[in-house]
């Protein structure tokens, strides 16, 4: 590709409201434009990437039997309905009529179309085990795009299911995945951890995610380094501190004027923060028959600990969580700052599962400047449920063996599931045994978003200059200069664009710089873009015959004769993915 007919341009700035390294550095080197909020186009280089990122994900997908399709992104919402999902999914599902004014969904992922493909594609045992995938534009509306490609509404996955006969097969085939994205992830040379996570929308029994860390992920994992813990701050388990034993005392009514905070409230009364109770107020909407309902929510965690809002959800079995309006707060009779769960109405209270062992707690007595002292769970209130719900936290024990654990911030570039037979038994999916018996097919799901992988690749692989990709998906692997700013033709142009045609004869990838611009403008945008190799062609070459080759992740450069280049060229290439080929490993679970 001539540089000179090349549609995208580079920037000396960054458009206004880039973020993150990775989002300033697409948009200066071209990569990618926005159209509108969380909504991308992706212009010729980073289209050239994410071709290379999907076709990597395709070799590992098909090295474990996978068979590509292509599924629709627009769905009749009856499939929704049919698993439920139609009336668990909030805003983010994006809902449309058709002209014939039936219900229609954008895909936020595929299950339910591989569900209806199974009831009419497998009947029998014979045809099991099976893995079908596709790479294909995804829509979620999501409140909040953010980071560039890292958090946005549309965006292609590659997204793969499993049908199993059984259990046993089903756990092969997340085993599969789970060595796969491993693979996947180091030929894009991206590190990655594997932690446990919610299963979320997708329900099902286990979920692993692949977390890039990074200060600027959205995520929160809490990690063990003793005994290698890790999860997602979703799920996190933590091992809560026993409570002293004591006696329940009688119910006191204290005055605690201008106290709210659990801070101000344990300093004045002078007990430790462990020993009040905190209250946070919520509306759920929960699905009930073919019906959302919003229902108030008094959830409560001990005074030195935080909600965990997904533990709560899915304690509720809630597709949605808002905050309580003062408003609201009141109409069911408590008092913000000064709440307690007695004497409330139409209140669903839920609490931590350390509530019940904590004896003697502080909680608000629903009055403006007055606080109970001695509230027992049990004599004093009743929850409608009991669960873990509190957050875990940097310094908290790990629930495995103990040890102080660690959080850490990352990006989700994969996420596996252990579906089980939810979609099956929704849509009625079973084959013959071969005892002749019905049984029904059990699913696993699994994803990657290859815009996000770019991103966090070019999170990663950047410097102050530029990007510095990876071979294996650099939009080319070599990038041509020629320092030859009268635009005409002489013996510089000659050579460079009879090296340009012997490099594409020898079928390296290369990007040819034949606009006539000065020099450091050339460089610049050499390593703004960040090929992995720079071949520099110009004055001295009249001088020396050799041409200059640079790594992009080197400082010093190499001259290497002119007809010796191509070789040159071909030999650093195969290193390069050597380097790469080398991180491939056997991961255990």
């Amino acid at each position: 590709m001539r540089m000179s007919r090349l549609f995208s341009q580079t920037l000396r700035k960054a458009p206004a409201g880039a973020e993150v390294a990775s989002h300033e550095l697409l948009l200066r080197a071209g990569f990618i434009r926005q159209l509108a909020t969380g909504i991308f186009s992706m212009l010729p280089l980073a289209r050239r990437s994410l071709t290379k990122i999907e076709n990597i994900i395709r070799e590992e997908m098909n090295a474990i039997g996978g068979q590509e399709i292509t599924m629709p992104v627009v769905n009749p919402a009856e499939i929704w309905q049919k698993t439920g999902r139609w009336y668990q999914i909030g805003s983010e599902m994006g809902r449309f009529k058709d002209k014939a004014g039936r219900d229609m969904v954008l895909a936020m992922t595929h299950e339910e179309v591989v569900a209806d493909l199974v009831r009419n594609e497998i009947q029998s045992y014979r045809q099991l085990p099976a893995l079908l995938y596709h790479i294909q534009t995804k829509w979620r509306d999501d409140p909040r795009p953010r980071a560039g490609l890292i958090r946005v509404r549309e965006f292609t996955m590659k997204d793969s299911y499993s049908l199993d006969a059984d259990w046993d097969g089903l756990d092969r085939q997340y085993r599969a995945h789970y060595q796969a994205y491993f693979n996947i992830f180091n030929r894009c040379k991206l590190p990655v951890i594997a932690v446990k996570s919610d299963v979320g929308m997708m329900g099902g029994q286990l979920a692993h995610e692949f977390m890039y860390l990074t200060p600027i992920g959205e995520d929160t994992l809490i990690l063990c380094d003793a005994c290698s813990y890790a999860a997602n701050r979703q799920i996190a388990r933590f091992r809560k501190p026993a409570p002293a034993s004591e006696a329940p005392r009688a119910l006191e009514k204290v005055a605690t004027p201008q106290m709210k905070t659990i801070e101000e409230v344990a300093g004045f009364l002078n007990v430790a923060p462990s020993k009040t109770a905190k209250a946070v107020f919520m509306i759920a909407s929960i699905p009930e028959n073919e019906t959302t309902v919003d229902r108030f929510v008094f959830a409560i965690v001990r005074g030195d600990m935080e909600v965990n809002e997904t533990k709560l959800a899915n304690a509720l079995k809630a597709t949605e969580l808002r905050p309580a309006t003062e408003d609201e707060i009141c109409a069911t009779g408590a008092v913000p700052g000064y709440a307690s769960p007695m004497g409330l109405k139409n209140v669903l209270i839920v609490i931590d599962d350390l509530i019940p062992d904590s004896p003697n707690l502080v909680s608000g007595a629903n009055a403006e400047g007055y606080h109970f002292k001695n509230v027992n769970y049990g004599r004093d209130f009743q929850a409608a449920i009991v669960a873990d719900i509190a957050a875990a936290r940097d310094g908290d024990k790990c629930p495995e063996c103990g040890a102080p654990m660690r959080a850490v911030r990352g990006i989700e570039v994969g996420n596996i599931f252990k579906l089980g037979t939810r979609y099956s038994d929704a849509f009625g999916c079973t084959f013959l045994d071969h005892e002749g018996n019905e049984k029904p097919v059990i699913m696993g799901s699994y994803g990657i978003g290859s815009g996000r992988l770019l991103a966090s690749i070019a999170e990663r692989h950047h410097d102050e200059y530029g990007l510095i990709l990876p071979i294996t998906v650099a939009p080319f692997q070599v990038h041509l200069v020629m320092l030859n700013r009268s635009g005409e033709e002489n013996e510089i142009a000659r050579h460079a664009n009879l090296l340009y045609e012997r490099m594409q004869h020898a079928g390296i990838e290369v990007l040819f710089d034949d606009r006539p611009e000065s020099p450091g403008v050339k460089f610049n945008d050499a390593d703004l873009i960040g090929v992995p190799l720079r071949v520099t062609i110009g004055k001295r070459f009249l001088q020396t015959g050799n041409v200059e080759v640079k790594r992009r992740d080197a400082r010093e450069s190499t001259n290497i004769a002119f007809d010796e280049a191509v070789t040159a060229l071909e030999s650093e290439i195969r290193k390069l993915k050597s380097e790469i080929d080398s991180r491939i490993a056997e991961v255990t679970m």
